[in-house]
């Protein structure tokens, strides 16, 4: 993340002064910090936090160089820091600390101010802004304030005890100025919590020597008795103690660096931008609303009423991943960890295998059922078997048509789910086996060893398996089908085409039909045409085969909200259109 994270204290005699900050460099580093690097004088600790790893070294310079750096700081002078520290983090001659990442070969250096004149000017009105004018109600919070000038600010200020200081306590502030400010803002909660994270233990450390401090010699009682004497002269020139001192922690400024550092680092990681070339598809627009569903539904379920769905309503899955596997699987130990991966083994990795392993009349039956929106069932005893069935023959379909039951106990209503997977012993209604509006795939136990060619490096796992494709409607070979499915066929029997390219082929495929769905949608529902001109419109978009028709009608039914509210809220007045004429 471009960003800079700062350390700022109100100093009584001073005003607001930079402590310690933290920069990002992605070219080499400036000459204060790159000059002088001794390899023999190096002092190198890894560092390890959250999953990230960065090399910490702590460069050394000669002593004219450190002179000479000083004289180019644009800090401020030496007139202006305090005696005892109270406005100085680093000595004069301290080069600083600078982690590498091994990664992105990313440089985080952390000087007291920065060694660029145009940041040293940012950071420093940042630093006085947010110690003056900017502050939240309390004087203690988070805070965001900037402009496109001088960069965006988040700021949390707080308060450190300090039993030598007027109020005893002192004030700082944690800035982290960057020029994004959507970026910024979006990164407001990971902040907030890190920050805080970090200001709680330094008011730990502080607070610690404050009480040993106050039971040693309680400077209230002192100041009671010393009530007439000025202020400044009371406290001995000790005004301005350093925030080391205050913690009693001499590592402070190399913890620092590291926690700044890795903030740095996974706030730049957090969030990533993606290029969207055009309209979302529906797929996507129907996973966002499901997202948001989700998202209501958990913030207003109460965790005090828990309901216990029986298990005679399994849920219903729609355009979700699912992964479930059976209790004895749950259970296994990890002895039998191999025996759980062996029966992973069988399972469908693609259509084509699918196609393969069914055969090719029994797989244009299957499929056929899944376009038009039949219910599809699967009985069988190995749940991953038909989970990975299911999640197979799903796209084939757009996401807002795909309700799936991966495995019940009981026969569920195809209102409820067009994909259904039931154990063996699961009875069927007789007018289900007999309608044409279903298909049953029944999972059983080959008699032969090897039952179909083996085409792939794991299909024997399927060997074992003999899998029977019943229907009250089949399909009939010579039977011209949806043109989708023709070209699906096409696409599997290519063996030119591998098995992502088929994907590929398969997601344009859906986006030209929900095209035509869209038209057909907005033709019918929303412009209310009569059926003389629906039927013109099908010839021209090329479905006016009956499949084809049934096809469109139900894919109708997975069109998002965001599409159809749209069309809906565009619809011309009978008055506007007459006046338009």
């Amino acid at each position: 993340m471009n960003a800079i994270v700062a350390l700022c204290h109100f100093c009584e005699l001073h005003g607001p002064r930079t402590l310690f900050c933290t920069e990002v460099l992605h070219s080499p580093l400036p000459q204060g910090a790159s000059s002088g690097d001794i390899s023999g004088q190096n002092e190198q600790a890894e560092e390890e936090e959250g999953g990230i790893q960065m090399s910490s070294r702590i460069r050394s310079h000669s002593p004219a160089e450190g002179a000479s750096a000083d004289s180019s700081s644009p800090g401020p002078k030496k007139s202006d820091m305090c005696e005892a520290s109270g406005c100085r983090s680093l000595a004069g001659g301290h080069p600083g600390y600078v982690s590498h990442d091994k990664e992105t070969s990313i440089k985080y250096v952390s000087h007291q101010h920065p060694n660029h004149p145009q940041l040293f000017s940012i950071v420093r009105q940042a630093c006085v802004r947010s110690l003056s004018c900017e502050v939240c109600p309390g004087r203690e919070g988070p805070i965001f304030f900037g402009d496109e000038q001088h960069g965006f600010v988040f700021s949390h200020t707080f308060f450190i005890k300090d039993s030598l200081a007027r109020g005893f306590q002192r004030w700082y502030s944690i800035i982290t100025i960057m020029m994004d400010r959507i970026y910024l803002i979006n990164s407001w909660p990971f902040l907030l919590g890190k920050i805080r994270g970090i200001i709680d233990e330094l008011q730990g450390k502080a607070l610690k020597v404050f009480e040993a401090e106050q039971y040693g010699c309680p400077q209230r009682a002192q100041r009671m008795n010393t009530a007439f004497t000025p202020f400044l002269h009371q406290r001995n020139g000790n005004a301005a103690r350093s925030l080391t001192s205050l913690t009693n922690d001499e590592n402070l400024w190399a913890c620092l660096h590291t926690s700044f550092a890795w903030l740095l680092k996974a706030c730049g990681s957090r969030l990533t931008e993606k290029l969207l070339e055009g309209a979302p598809t529906e797929d996507t627009l129907v996973q966002m609303e499901k997202l948001a569903d989700l998202k209501e539904e958990s913030e207003g379920w109460d965790g005090s009423e828990e309901e216990v769905k029986p298990s005679s309503q399994p849920d219903v899955v729609e355009g979700q991943e699912l992964s479930k596997c059976s209790p004895e699987t749950s259970l296994m130990p990890d002895c039998n960890s191999w025996n759980v991966a062996h029966r992973r083994l069988s399972v469908f990795r693609s259509l084509r295998h699918m196609r393969q392993v069914l055969g090719a009349s029994a797989f244009r039956m299957l499929a056929w059922h899944v376009l038009m929106g039949n219910q599809v069932i699967w009985k069988a005893r190995d749940m991953d078997l038909v989970q990975s069935a299911f999640d197979v023959l799903r796209t084939m379909l757009p996401v807002g048509c795909v309700r799936i039951i991966p495995y019940s106990d009981q026969y569920e209503e195809a209102y409820r789910c067009n994909f259904l997977g039931l154990s063996p012993h699961v009875q069927i209604p007789s007018h289900i086996l007999s309608s044409e509006f279903a298909v049953l795939v029944e999972v059983r136990t080959a008699t032969r060893s090897s039952l179909y060619p083996t085409l792939f490096d794991d299909e024997q796992s399927l060997n074992k398996y003999e899998f029977v494709v019943t229907s009250g409607s089949p399909v009939a070979a010579d039977r011209v089908g949806p043109t989708i499915l023709n070209k699906i066929e096409a696409a599997l029997t290519n063996q030119n085409l591998s098995v992502d390219v088929v994907d590929q082929c398969l997601v344009c495929l859906k986006e030209e039909w929900m095209n035509k769905v869209k038209v057909l949608f907005k033709f019918t529902k929303v412009d209310s045409r009569p059926k003389e001109d629906t039927q013109k419109l099908l010839s021209i978009l090329g479905a006016a085969e009956e499949d084809n028709v049934k096809l469109l009608k139900f894919w109708m039914t997975g069109l998002s909200k965001t599409y159809k509210s749209h069309l809906m809220s565009t619809v011309r007045s009978p008055t506007s259109s007459e006046s338009r004429n």
